[in-house]
């Protein structure tokens, strides 16, 4: 059986493998076939009842072109995560904020004439920004975009950049997570 948190809750809840067996459009026998797992094996994991041992993801890892860390990370975590959004002003900006743990939500407001630069508060990701409706001029070191209600840009945000609103401005700002490079 499946070790239990003290709350009585399985601390690893492998019944996430069927739906992504189902999403690859394969079988048990398929996934054992690629794996060397048995189905009997494959079977109680996707019904959460039974522990499973390192090799034995590797081996499903391999199966679904994941790592073994990814289906541990899919198995400790809920599918679903509910968040409520906290507010902040910036520079003249008003923002509404949601994150999560590889992405950043903004959903940010300004009168025209408000300008923030703010690069120090970057990881190192890729950032999209997206007016809704409005004008801004978003500056960075070698180019310069001005945009409009409906259009978008993505950069990277390790870069200094500057945004200022040109009318009055409503934009959602995303910051994704690269991937880490070594």
């Amino acid at each position: 059986m499946a070790r239990k948190n003290s709350d009585n809750t399985p601390m690893y809840d492998f019944s996430f493998l069927r739906e992504l067996r189902k999403h690859n459009g394969l079988t048990i026998g398929d996934v054992s076939e690629r794996s060397g797992i048995s189905a009997a094996v494959i079977s109680k994991l996707e019904r959460n009842r039974s522990g499973v041992e390192l090799g034995t993801l590797f081996k499903l890892g391999r199966a679904f072109e994941m790592s073994a860390t990814d289906l541990i990370a899919l198995a400790e975590s809920r599918l679903a995560h509910k968040k409520q959004s906290r507010s902040y002003r910036s520079d003249g900006f008003r923002f509404k904020k949601i994150d999560y743990a590889n992405v950043d939500c903004f959903l940010g407001e300004a009168a025209a004439g408000a300008k923030v630069s703010r690069p120090e508060i970057h990881h190192d990701d890729y950032e999209i920004c997206w007016v809704l409706e409005g004008r801004i001029r978003l500056s960075l070191p070698h180019e310069q975009f001005e945009l409009k209600g409906g259009d978008s840009v993505q950069f990277d945000a390790i870069q200094a950049h500057t945004y200022e609103a040109l009318a009055d401005t409503r934009m959602i700002i995303i910051h994704l997570r690269k991937e880490k490079r070594f």
